[in-house]
């Protein structure tokens, strides 16, 4: 059972419930309809990226659909709240690339993604023993990466939201979604 395709996306809901918020999170994000299934952050050899729109149309209502997903709430008002996946893909498509997962407080959405996609592309690193100074910068440390002929790609999504300001339950989502077929 190896996931051949993945596509990623996100979402933010608001609702006077918590679980209602997440919800609509998963509604905007276009997959409520789903059972999910948490996984961990491999993402397959050979695993074809694919983008959203072509992904949503693949997946039916009630199917049992893995994910690596992303997810945090609040309902303080004004809470700043991130939710955000990083993936880093080999040059080797052959071997197995990393995806990751980060949920922040008080981060923008670009540092929230920033620091996920540093993540994946920092355990892929350390996997195919591309040396690297991890106190360094993560835009000097993503030429370093780059530049090793190893890893072909990295990236992210993120969902950043500012909490409700009468106290309702917001919730950001950010997921991988892995297909089987």
């Amino acid at each position: 059972m190896i996931p051949k395709q993945i596509f990623f996306t996100k979402g933010v809901g608001t609702h006077k419930d918590k679980l209602a918020s997440f919800e609509l999170a998963l509604r905007k994000a276009g997959i409520e309809k789903c059972n999910l299934v948490y996984v961990s952050s491999i993402l397959p050899p050979n695993c074809g990226i694919i983008p959203k729109e072509k992904g949503l149309k693949l997946i039916k209502p009630g199917q049992i659909t893995f994910c690596v997903m992303a997810r945090n709430q609040t309902s303080e008002p004004n809470r700043l709240i991130s939710a955000a996946v990083g993936l880093a893909v080999p040059k080797d498509r052959k071997n197995y690339g990393y995806i990751s997962e980060h949920h922040s407080f008080g981060e923008t959405a670009r540092i929230a993604g920033d620091y996920a996609e540093d993540l994946a592309a920092t355990m892929l690193a350390t996997t195919l023993g591309i040396a690297f100074d991890p106190d360094e910068a993560w835009d000097s440390r993503k030429q370093v990466y780059k530049a090793s002929n190893y890893i072909f790609k990295s990236t992210h999504i993120c969902q950043s939201a500012e909490g409700n300001k009468h106290s309702k339950w917001t919730t950001t989502i950010a997921a991988a979604v892995l297909l089987l077929d």
